[in-house]
Order: structure tokens, then sequence, then C-alpha cells
């Protein structure tokens, strides 16, 4: 079952349920997806990577959102997005832990036999590639310019 038919199957068991906030929160990630498949001239269906990368995308904004809440003091709001990414996270990939990661970046200098910093949009291109949407990009570009340094 892909992530879309799972995020509408779920989306009519919140409603039966009379859930209200897990509700709103599925059809805001359905939506985004669907804003996004309507973006351009022309619609698209999009691939399974496509709409994770929307969800991934989706979970970064309520997460930065939640930090500006938090440092203005709204507390409240802060933990209604923070909920809501936690939500989105539930149908992403988990995420690769910080070894992986380093063995993967380690992986991808070798292969691409990268030596310097002129070489990071490379690594950084293939590392993403391999990584897909369970890599956070600020933590890959991180290891792979300490790689490289």
């Amino acid at each position: 079952m892909s992530t879309l038919d799972q995020l509408t199957a779920d989306l009519t068991t919140a409603m039966k349920a009379r859930d209200s906030v897990r509700t709103n929160t599925i059809r805001q990630a359905i939506g985004a997806v669907r804003a996004e498949a309507k973006a351009g001239p022309v619609e698209k269906d999009l691939s399974e990577d496509e709409v994770l990368k929307v969800l991934s995308r989706e979970v970064k904004k309520r997460r930065d959102s939640a930090q500006i809440y938090t440092d203005a003091g709204a507390d409240e709001r802060a933990a209604i997005e923070t909920a809501e990414a936690d939500l989105f996270e539930t149908y992403l990939p988990a995420r690769l832990s910080d070894d992986d990661l380093a063995a993967l970046v380690a992986s991808v200098i070798a292969d691409t036999g990268a030596t310097s910093m002129r070489d990071m949009g490379g690594v950084m291109k293939e590392a993403t590639a391999r990584a897909g949407a369970s890599a956070d990009g600020k933590k890959l570009s991180t290891l792979v310019r300490a790689a490289l340094a």
C-alpha cells in the first residue's frame, strides 16, 4: 500500500473515530501531497519517493514553526506543531542512525574518489540519492564537510 493510500485509509479511520486533531493533520498531509502533484503546468502522479519528500518537507516546516513558537513563548502552539510533525513522521521511513550515515558518507567518498571540498557537490548528490528520505540533509552535509576537510 502506498503512503498516499495509507494516509487516505487513516483519514477515514480518524473520521470514524471522531478524532478531529488526527483528521485535520492527515488532511493537511494529503493536501500538501496533492498541491505538489498539481504544481507546475501539468498535473502529475507523484512517485512514492516524491510523496515521502513532501512529507519530509512538511515535518521540517512544522519543526521550524515549533521552534519559532517556543522562542516566542507560545508553548501551546509549539506543542501542536510538534504533534503534527510527529504524526507525519509515522509515515516516513526510519531515519538513518549517525553511524549508518557516517558509513554511507565514507562509502560514497570511496566510490566517487572525492578528495577535496571541490567534490562536495557530487558526494552530496550521490549520498542523498542512496539515502533517499531516510537521511537528514543537514547532518549529511556536516558529515561530508568533515570527511572532505
